[in-house]
């Protein structure tokens, strides 16, 4: 096996975090990334770790699932964290990232890490008979004699998916994945929108109808609420399940995955399926009749300057005409400048339960990785965890040897241990406080129990971070 270079392929969060790390052990790297001589559906900047989705890294709070993914990542030195945090724009109590800075930010320290040999080339499949075969990168060929991480995301080339098709001898899943529009503040509408964060919002009852609006004025500015009565709402309800959407390929035509839900199949599910989800009231009140509202839109900061919003929970599939006439019958939004609209595309994953390790090893040939969603891990700082169990495990092949196992106590684990152990009805997941190993005392209180969990978590990081920094420097 060669052990001279270890071999990345993708840069996006998952390749990225595993290239840094690896570079970072003085362990050279040919990374290959087929932007920007290829872009896929959803891609549209050359950078690395470009974020196509919510600016959203979810929860800072420890009695989080993600908030203690991250802060797991954290000590364990992730670059993509660490740059998340450099770059974050105000969003309450999550970590949300100015996603062009994010990018140009993880494309300079690539760029300019010299253990890295960056290739922009696509890879193909030497089993695609529909390519010219002259000046190809061959998967084939790379996986042959290599320490190999695939982190090729859940937009991988037809070419590449017909390689990893062979690979595994296991025929590819799919979901969807659908991102929200992003709206221009200054095109909002403020004699109706109001700023702040949920349960924040509402009045007290010894609080004068002045003193509210002032507080409310005062209000940290990462998101902006739309309140909505009953006839503006049900109006907003029939027009949306009833606007035209994208007509789908056949191979699109599958179980649509429940964590990222088109908004026009939820509002399906029956008039009041928005009012108890994303668009739910509770925790405002209108400050233009000072009680709770009967629907709330929420549009969530997008970029550091405050400037672009996004709406949150409105994933669709509908055309962009459609979007612009339905979304603008929202209050506040009549007229709206929409600087991009959402979209829907095609998710690949593996079936990591019969094929990967719990070190996102193949379990018939240890030197390939696997590592990001295409492994069945749902989210950003899941795909990065999984680049940083990954890279570790590859380093340490060429280093001892050395397998770093992280702890089922650990979200990183858990998220590990998830994606390869076997389950017929195996689904993308995010992190959870329901796949962390149960304490071993039994506490009823829900954040009392997640604290202890986060604590018997981050214990166990410190240890394998003594191991990780012994056996891996």
């Amino acid at each position: 096996m060669n052990k001279d270079y270890i071999v990345v392929i993708g840069g996006g969060l998952a390749g990225s975090e595993a290239a840094l790390q690896i570079a970072k052990r003085n362990i050279k790297v040919k990374l290959y990334e087929m932007k920007p001589v290829k872009f896929s559906p959803a891609h549209s900047n050359s950078n690395f770790a470009e974020i196509v989705c919510s600016n959203s890294f979810k929860s800072n709070l420890l009695t989080n699932a993600c908030g203690l993914l991250k802060e797991e990542l954290r000590m364990l030195d992730s670059f993509l964290i660490k740059t998340a945090d450099k770059v974050q724009v105000p969003a309450g109590q999550a970590l949300a990232v100015d996603r062009d800075e994010f990018a140009e930010e993880i494309t300079r320290l690539i760029e300019n890490e010299p253990n890295i040999e960056v290739i922009k080339q696509e890879v193909v499949s030497k089993y695609d008979e529909s390519i010219d075969y002259k000046d190809r990168v061959y998967f084939e060929d790379l996986i042959e004699d290599n320490i190999v991480i695939i982190a090729t995301g859940p937009l991988t080339s037809d070419s590449l998916s017909i390689g990893i098709k062979h690979l595994t001898g296991d025929d590819s899943l799919y979901f969807f994945d659908a991102a929200s529009p992003i709206i221009e503040k200054n095109s909002i509408d403020f004699d109706i929108a109001f700023y702040g964060n949920r349960y924040d919002e509402e009045k007290k009852k010894d609080e004068s109808m002045e003193d509210w609006k002032n507080r409310l004025n005062g209000q940290e500015k990462s998101y902006i609420n739309l309140p909505m009565n009953k006839e503006e709402y049900e109006f907003f309800v029939n027009e949306l399940i009833n606007a035209e959407v994208v007509t789908l390929h056949n191979f699109e035509k599958k179980e649509i995955f429940e964590g990222c839900m088109p908004v026009e199949i939820m509002a399906k599910r029956g008039i009041d399926t928005l009012r108890f989800g994303p668009l739910k009231p509770i925790g405002f009140d209108d400050p233009r009749i000072g009680r709770r509202p009967y629907a709330v839109v929420q549009l969530r900061q997008d970029n550091k300057e405050a400037l672009l919003y996004n709406m949150v929970g409105f994933q669709t599939n509908l055309k962009f005409a459609e979007q612009k006439r339905v979304f603008s019958l929202i209050p506040g939004l009549k007229n709206a400048n929409f600087v991009k609209y959402g979209v829907m595309h095609r998710n690949t994953f593996i079936n990591s339960t019969k094929l990967l390790n719990n070190t996102y090893s193949m379990k018939n040939q240890p030197n390939i990785f696997f590592a990001g969603q295409i492994t069945g891990v749902e989210g950003y700082v899941e795909s990065i965890s999984s680049g940083m169990a990954a890279s570790l495990n590859a380093i340490g092949l060429v280093k001892s040897n050395v397998q770093v196992i992280f702890d089922e106590e650990t979200m990183i684990g858990s998220l590990a241990k998830y994606i390869s152990t076997p389950n017929e009805n195996f689904q993308p997941m995010n992190a959870n406080f329901g796949i962390l190993k149960e304490l071993d005392e039994s506490i009823k209180d829900k954040k009392q129990k997640y604290t202890k969990l986060s604590e018997r978590s981050l214990n166990k990081i410190r240890n394998i971070k003594k191991v990780v920094d012994k056996e891996l420097t």
